[in-house]
């Protein structure tokens, strides 16, 4: 079996997990904080594997690969926010701010994650038009 095929369907059932779940998340927020975490490490380190392993380190000097830096920016920006700004302050920040202005926090968290999806969505799209001959600013 082909070690990067395995890498690519586990990298891209993570993000399809991943997105999905902040697609969903007002709906179930407290269950998908720990499949969030785990769909985000797997997306990492598959992506990071096939980096390495496919040796694509020179696509990020080309303008056509822009769906390979908005990955890793969609990535890192979630991942500090899960691993980092929540546990040491966003949490309790946002249960304060809730506490004083509950639609205003709503309408926050809701815009974020909107703004996410569609920079999640922009970016899978991207990925999958360009692997298929599709490359933007040639």
């Amino acid at each position: 079996m082909d070690d990067v095929t395995v890498a690519r369907a586990l990298h891209v059932l993570s993000i399809v997990l991943w997105i999905g779940g902040v697609a969903l998340f007002d709906a179930i927020e407290r269950r998908f904080a720990w499949q969030a975490r785990i769909w985000t490490v797997l997306a990492g380190l598959t992506g990071l594997y096939m980096l390495a392993r496919l040796d694509l380190w020179d696509r990020f000097r080309y303008a056509a690969y822009w769906w390979m830096h908005a990955m890793i920016a969609v990535w890192l920006l979630f991942t500090v926010v899960l691993f980092v700004a929540e546990p040491l302050f966003l949490h309790r920040w946002l249960l304060a701010r809730a506490t004083a202005k509950p639609q205003a926090t709503f309408r926050l968290l809701e815009w974020l994650h909107w703004v996410w999806l569609i920079l999640g969505l922009v970016t899978v799209a991207g990925a999958v038009a360009s692997t298929h001959g599709l490359l933007l600013f040639e």
